[in-house]
């Protein structure tokens, strides 16, 4: 299994936004000043985001995006079935699934290792869910990453 450019860039954006933003929109090109991501190919990200739910888009002069749930609500499965779709692990083009091989009855050798791969699968998904953007920023806040200050202004 190999995760997408895109899915390791909405992963970064996301963390991004629950490291950084404290509940207000961030801009896409804060994020991609931050992160060093084309602002073009975020922009397209977010949509992708946006169509799963998993952040919202507010217009205007304090727009930008913000989390649609919280940090601990948000799994590293859920941005990769948002960005690369369902999460399936393929060992061999050569192994027939289960179904396929009980069509073929001179198989049935397959079928104990096509189970076997299907459960590995589906242990890998879980593994993705069980890590949360909550767990990235804790995990940053321990390596000590500073979070930007917003800038004071002054005005004479």
């Amino acid at each position: 299994m190999k995760l997408s450019t895109r899915c390791r860039y909405a992963t970064l954006a996301l963390f991004d936004i629950a490291f950084h933003a404290r509940g207000q929109a961030t801009q896409v090109r804060q994020i991609a000043e931050r992160q060093d991501i084309p602002v073009r190919f975020l922009e397209q990200i977010f949509q992708d985001l946006k169509r799963a739910e998993l952040v919202e888009g507010r217009r205007g002069r304090n727009g930008g995006y913000s989390l649609r749930k919280t940090p601990d609500q948000i799994t590293v499965g859920d941005v990769i079935r948002a960005t690369d779709g369902p999460i399936e692990v393929s060992f061999s083009v050569d192994d027939l699934p289960l179904e396929a091989s009980a069509s073929h009855p001179g198989r049935p050798h397959r079928e104990v290792p096509a189970a076997l791969w299907s459960e590995i699968g589906q242990r890998i998904a879980a593994v993705f869910d069980d890590f949360t953007l909550a767990d990235l920023v804790a995990r940053a806040e321990a390596a000590g990453l500073s979070r930007d200050e917003p800038a004071l202004m002054y005005f004479i």
